[in-house]
């Protein structure tokens, strides 16, 4: 009897213990839409630490993929949401040669890429609700869709020279439909530059919308649109 009772407690106890697991499990999962963020290379290359060039070569003069980040509405996000789910390169494998063009490391010592990669999908992607081709592959998708170095050539915004920020927001809003939200970085003569570029994109990551919540930062009314041909970087 005493054996039964013991027992019984026992799968009692592995139950609550596995409600748990799976109630972590959707917490971690739940979010209300995505910020996909895409940064100018020269801006990232102009400060201070530089920058290291891909093992693949100097990536062109556009902006390149960082990530695609799932938000909540009240400002938090979830991250790390499955400990299991470890990068596999062979799951992309159709999409690296657009992988190291659209989303290559510039973090020093040089690299091809794998370790950025990684980081992103293990941070971000495992809780975004899509499988690890899908979560590329869209995020490479969304540069195209967005092209945000057309929508600003077309508005007369070019690299190598300053703009208005204000300008910069209405190119793109104009080009795309929606407002981003432009961080800057500051390069060692004070001049802010255009960094990154935030876009919000729907839960179900198929299309872009307006972002319920704006991250932190902000820049200058002056913004430097640096070009990649003009900055230095560390060869390692």
């Amino acid at each position: 009897m005493k054996r039964s009772s013991a027992l019984l407690l026992m799968i009692r106890i592995l139950v609550v213990l596995q409600c748990l697991t799976v109630f972590s499990i959707a917490q971690d999962g739940d979010f209300d839409f995505f910020y996909f963020v895409q940064q100018w290379p020269a801006s990232y290359c102009d400060t201070k630490q530089s920058c290291c060039y891909p093992t693949t070569g100097k990536p062109a003069e556009d902006f390149s993929v960082h990530g695609l980040w799932p938000n909540r509405n009240d400002g938090s996000w979830p991250s790390n949401c499955d400990n299991d789910a470890s990068f596999d390169e062979s799951e992309v494998s159709d999409l690296i040669e657009r992988m190291q063009k659209d989303w290559p490391s510039l973090s020093c010592p040089s690299s091809d890429g794998v370790s950025f990669w990684t980081h992103e999908w293990e941070k971000h992607g495992t809780c975004s609700l899509l499988n690890e081709h899908q979560y590329f592959q869209t995020a490479l998708d969304l540069k195209q869709k967005s092209n945000l170095l057309r929508l600003l050539n077309d508005a007369g915004i070019t690299p190598g020279d300053f703009y208005s920020l204000q300008s910069i927001k209405d190119a793109i809003k104009e080009g795309l439909g929606y407002t981003p939200f432009i961080q800057c970085n500051v390069d060692e003569s004070r001049n802010h530059q255009l960094y990154q570029v935030y876009l919000c994109v729907d839960s179900s990551a198929s299309d872009f919308i307006e972002c319920p919540v704006f991250p932190h930062g902000k820049c200058g009314n002056n913004v430097e649109f640096p070009s990649f041909s003009s900055v230095s970087h560390d060869e390692i």
